[in-house]
């Protein structure tokens, strides 16, 4: 290869942000020697991802955003090697217009947050999160120091990286997801998840696939399709997955897949306690609603908490039990899972990188998600989580129900809200073709249908088998719906 398509070669492979150096290594005449060219190379960015053929025999295959073929396999020559330059552009502006939000600025957002940062490329994120700052969070939430306990997450972590990294625009939201509407989230290119619990993941799920329009053949319109990318560790594992709203699998979809919480019996914490959690239990469930009947625990309150972590230390000495210590009071309370900042960083660079190759269509997409099992020795395992043909989410399916007439609306409101159940909703409203049999909100409307709980489904619908329901729920359908054909049958 001649000397002046290897300097062209090497142009292509310099981020764009840097114009003067790549001026520079295109237009040099003089040949250099083998070591400098080498050594005057970037390496890892955009240019390179773009130009190069893949190593990887899975990037060969149909993924969520497409085919991936390298752009050197597809527009370079010897000869001319600019249409390289001017597609690493592109693609380099493309993730620098973009807008990012990141849901959660605890263990895994903090992470997300260095790691968008870090990649010099993203320009403006958005970081929401309903949490303050306890001192537990400072082993992990490298962001945080002692003088921030109390403040704002989000807040803080915004302020930390505009700071540290003055190239990136950080705006921050204190309070909950479920307080933005529509319109917030749909100016959004790509949306990265760090959220610690099932629910608020379910109503982001719903909301996001909520924004997505159809054309008039009934597919999903691209343009209004926001990516999003969710991660979860839990001690030494972790995951990491890419949804596509109305193309990939949703989260919903992987609803049965999480175990059930094991929950204690209350006879068992009132009167036989066998481990230290036991006892933390009793003071927090039992002891702390005598104590203090008009008042709710706060446990972000350090005088709370300490109160607690007394009476359960009290309790655990009566039984001659040991282990009760002030971090495991602040683990039970809050139901935290010990958080290991490997894994943090390791899951937060997964999402990140899955964001820029989204962003930029640098690379192949993963499909769809990624477990990393670190108590296993450094491995991950990736596969394809399929789409639930009867899912209520991402399809749009109609589910039919075989049900008594006898029945009554109150226990087919039970059966949608069973935790092992096909639904598992949270808090359901159901309106027929012609009235509404049940709406919780607003409560001048819930008022006047609470009459017809322990009315039978064959008296509310004038024994129609075959009658089309229309179920909502603000947790699981943010903006859509449930449709439920009910059949009676004895």
């Amino acid at each position: 290869m001649s000397s002046t398509v290897r300097q062209k070669r090497d142009a292509s492979e310099m981020m764009s942000s840097s114009p003067a150096a790549v001026a520079t290594a295109s237009s040099a005449d003089e040949p250099s020697s083998s070591s400098s060219s080498i050594s005057s190379r970037p390496r890892g960015t955009l240019a390179t991802l773009l130009s190069r053929p893949s190593a990887f025999a899975n990037e060969s295959g149909s993924l969520p955003i497409g085919e991936f073929e390298p752009t050197a396999a597809r527009t370079f020559t010897e000869n001319d090697a600019m249409e390289v330059e001017v597609e690493v552009e592109g693609a380099v502006k493309l993730v620098r217009d973009a807008a990012v939000l990141v849901i959660g600025a605890g263990g895994l957002g903090c992470e997300i947050l260095k790691d968008l940062a870090m990649s010099c490329l993203v320009k403006r994120v958005v970081v929401i999160d309903l949490d303050t700052i306890d001192v537990t969070n400072l082993n992990r939430q490298f962001l945080f120091r002692q003088s921030d306990v109390g403040k704002s997450k989000a807040e803080v972590a915004a302020s930390f990286i505009q700071n540290r990294c003055p190239w990136l625009q950080v705006e921050f939201y204190h309070g909950k997801i479920q307080d933005k509407d529509a319109q917030f989230y749909k100016q959004f290119n790509v949306v990265i998840s760090g959220l610690d619990n099932i629910e608020a993941r379910r109503w982001l799920n719903g909301m996001m696939h909520s924004l997505v329009q159809f054309d008039d053949d009934g597919d999903p319109r691209p343009e209004t399709i926001i990516p999003l990318i969710d991660g979860g560790t839990e001690g030494f594992s972790g995951q990491a997955r890419l949804i596509l709203p109305r193309i990939t699998s949703c989260f919903e979809c992987s609803l049965d897949a999480f175990a059930p919480s094991a929950a204690v019996p209350l006879c068992t914490i009132a009167e036989t306690p066998r481990i230290p959690e036991h006892c933390i239990a009793y003071a927090f469930i039992l002891q702390w609603p005598k104590e203090f009947p008009d008042r709710k625990l706060n446990p972000d309150s350090p005088d709370d908490m300490k109160w607690v972590y007394q009476q359960a230390l009290e309790r655990a000495n009566k039984y001659n039990i040991h282990g009760v210590t002030y971090m495991l009071t602040l683990g039970v309370v809050k139901n935290i899972i010990p958080a290991v900042a490997s894994t943090n960083a390791i899951i937060s660079a997964m999402c990140v990188n899955e964001a820029i190759k989204l962003l930029s269509f640098a690379s192949q997409s993963l499909n769809t998600y990624v477990m990393y099992m670190g108590s296993e020795g450094i491995h991950s395992h990736t596969f394809v989580y399929d789409k639930k043909d009867t899912c209520p989410v991402c399809t749009s399916h109609v589910h039919t129900l075989h049900i008594s007439p006898s029945t009554t609306l109150n226990s087919l409101l039970h059966m949608l809200c069973d935790k092992d159940g096909r639904f598992k909703l949270k808090t359901p409203s159901i309106t027929s073709s012609s009235k509404t049999l049940y709406m919780r909100k607003p409560l001048a409307l819930e008022k006047a249908t609470r009459k017809n709980l322990d009315k039978t489904l064959g008296e509310l619908l004038e024994g129609r088998s075959g009658e089309e329901l229309v179920v909502t729920d603000p947790v699981v359908f943010p903006e859509t719906s449930l449709g439920l054909v009910l059949t009676f049958a004895e």
